[in-house]
């Protein structure tokens, strides 16, 4: 699963890149693939581009190993996957286990990729492009905040007892949003950013007056015994935004496996040495109780609203 040495062919006494050209890469390809290492010989040793060789080649390539999952909402440049908690959207590593991709490139090819990231443990609606030319739009769409995305939230507590500020349009540089006009809810607004702990925790967020402004708007909806569950909708794309500004308020979301733990009891999860029931009584949850909503946004002249049939 995942990266392995894959035989792509032979080398008749002449340059690697000329080699692979023959075989069918382009020439930048060809280059790139050699610069990173990934064409090797018969006994694994990595090959240089313009080295001359005879003999069988080598590639590492990513093998896909899809198990049927298919999107639930499909263009002809587009689709959207429902992620189940515990995928990863993208390959991690030389040996990485099933993730989005598995799926992705065997349904679309290689040029598909997603247009935006979901942690591992979130499940929810997962933006698609199937061509480069899509990607580079969608991604835009994301990267300008022309992209309203919706998440449900369970968190630990009586959020109503938290004290939040109630949010006001006309005071919010974010008022040309349309939906904000009529938003009924509160508003998170602390800056973020990357914490100080190193390797498990190294993705570990931290509220920081001189980070990256992050804004966060939430809509309680049900208030459950010892829990509530909450709509989000965050206005900026920082990592762990909404872990970490419901954290901050002092309403973990459920099953979170970095934010209100010790170091050693994040280690345990992420090296998955704690079990199921000693992590539910931790955390509230075996898995974090976040789940990607919905979707809206316009696109080629379309105007799209996509929400998932689940909650989490």
């Amino acid at each position: 699963m995942g990266y392995e040495l894959v035989k792509i062919g032979f080398a008749k006494n002449e340059r690697v890149f000329s080699a692979l050209n023959r075989l069918g890469f382009s020439m930048k390809k060809a280059q790139n693939l050699c610069d990173k290492g990934r064409i090797l010989d018969s006994s694994a040793r990595a090959l240089a581009k313009n080295e001359l060789f005879s003999g069988e080649l080598f590639m590492i390539d990513y093998i896909c190993y899809p198990k049927g999952l298919k999107p639930v909402f499909e263009t002809d440049d587009f689709a959207v996957f429902d992620k189940p908690s515990g995928i990863c959207s993208h390959p991690n590593g030389r040996n990485s286990p099933y993730n989005m991709y598995d799926e992705i490139w065997h349904l679309y090819g290689r040029d598909a990729c997603v247009a935006h990231r979901l942690d591992a443990e979130t499940s929810g609606l997962l933006l698609v492009a199937k061509s480069k030319n899509s990607a580079k739009e969608l991604k835009a769409l994301f990267e300008e905040r022309k992209v309203l995305k919706s998440y449900l939230a369970l968190v630990r507590g009586d959020l109503r007892s938290a004290g939040l500020r109630q949010f006001c349009a006309e005071n919010e540089f974010f008022g040309k949003l349309e939906f904000l006009s009529d938003f009924k809810g509160f508003v998170i607004d602390k800056s973020m950013s990357l914490g100080p702990l190193a390797g498990h925790t190294k993705q570990k967020m931290q509220i920081n007056p001189k980070g990256k402004r992050a804004v966060t708007l939430l809509r309680i909806l049900e208030f459950l015994e010892n829990s509530t569950l909450v709509e989000c909708y965050p206005l900026t794309g920082r990592q762990h935004q909404i872990r970490l500004h419901l954290h901050s308020v002092g309403h973990t979301i459920l099953g979170d496996p970095l934010y209100n733990l010790e170091k050693s009891d994040i280690e345990r999860i992420l090296d998955n040495k704690m079990s199921e029931p000693e992590r539910v009584a931790k955390t509230g949850a075996k898995r974090l109780m976040l789940h990607a909503k919905g979707l809206v946004f316009d696109f080629r002249g379309q105007h799209y609203e996509i929400f998932s049939a689940r909650e989490f």
